[in-house]
């Protein structure tokens, strides 16, 4: 029993017990320098001195570009140039995808592979009186300075010269029957022809899209100017094959059929035709049939 109560104290001697470290020059045997310690003393001073090497290792490797030397440590600017790679990656696959869907129901309509889908004729008719009942026909600033610098350009026009109002003939975008006729009383100014999906839709004469972009209620929306103060507009088409600034010729393919925009609800072209800004009747010009 009493060896084991002098074991602890043996062990905190051991500890205690001071020792002198003496650094001598070799030759004079000169005292240099001299520090008393402890076994403890040099147990914590090794302890601590390990604590701040590890401390300070993993600053290093956390906080400064030394980790990239490290193996399986990679650079931050190639971690951020990977990021914005894939993300072009990812939009380059979104746009392939649409292409391939583009180009897809362009061959089925230059294939004539087309089928007939059934709708609701008097959905049609209700959606585009109420689209059409939405239209403000009154011009405002834009719209009139934009006329007067048309009509300047066109009286200089040498092309526009040389074609004469005789030879001047409208061609049917589409054939099909007329589910919705041109309507003054009812403010509804075009006509509504029923249609396959993705069959062509065609220009009615010669001149430029002056617009060719997506709207919510009428979908895909092309808009060509002609010759003689006469715009045609087709609407809720599936796709478009022209862009603005194009020239087209007449019956040459602009857009293909569709469903497009929240007023639709079949497959049909919605056709108006204008002349100097008052709408007119298309079916006085063009045989839909």
């Amino acid at each position: 029993m009493e060896d084991k109560k002098k074991e602890p104290k043996k062990i905190k001697r051991k500890l205690l017990d001071k020792y002198r470290l003496v650094i001598l020059n070799e030759n004079t045997f000169e005292e240099r320098l001299s520090f008393k310690l402890t076994r403890l003393n040099v147990f914590v001073l090794a302890s601590v001195s390990i604590i701040l090497l590890i401390s300070a290792t993993y600053a290093l490797i956390a906080f400064t570009p030394l980790r990239e030397y490290i193996p399986g440590y990679s650079s931050t600017a190639l971690k951020k140039k990977a990021i914005e790679l894939n993300y072009k990656t990812d939009s380059l696959q979104q746009v392939i995808s649409m292409n391939e869907l583009y180009y897809a129901s362009i061959k089925k309509v230059l294939q004539g592979d087309v089928s007939a889908t059934e709708f609701n004729k008097d959905s049609i008719i209700e959606a585009v009186k109420l689209e059409v009942g939405e239209v403000d026909l009154n011009p405002n600033l834009e719209d009139s300075l934009l006329r007067q610098k048309v009509d300047k350009e066109d009286k200089y026009n040498l092309f526009e010269s040389a074609t004469s109002a005789a030879s001047f003939v409208l061609f049917p975008p589409v054939n099909g029957t007329i589910s919705e006729d041109y309507n003054l009383k009812e403010k509804h100014y075009a006509v509504d022809i029923v249609v396959a999906k993705d069959a062509p839709v065609k220009a009615t004469a010669d001149g430029i899209v002056i617009f060719a972009e997506w709207t919510p209620s009428t979908g895909h929306v092309i808009i060509i100017e002609h010759s003689y103060g006469l715009i045609s507009v087709y609407k809720h088409n599936g796709a478009l094959t022209k862009a603005q600034g194009d020239l087209v010729k007449a019956g040459e393919v602009i857009a293909t059929a569709g469903n497009s925009g929240e007023l639709s609800t079949g497959p049909h072209l919605h056709f108006e035709l204008w002349n100097d800004g008052y709408p007119i009747n298309p079916t006085n010009f063009i045989d839909f049939k």
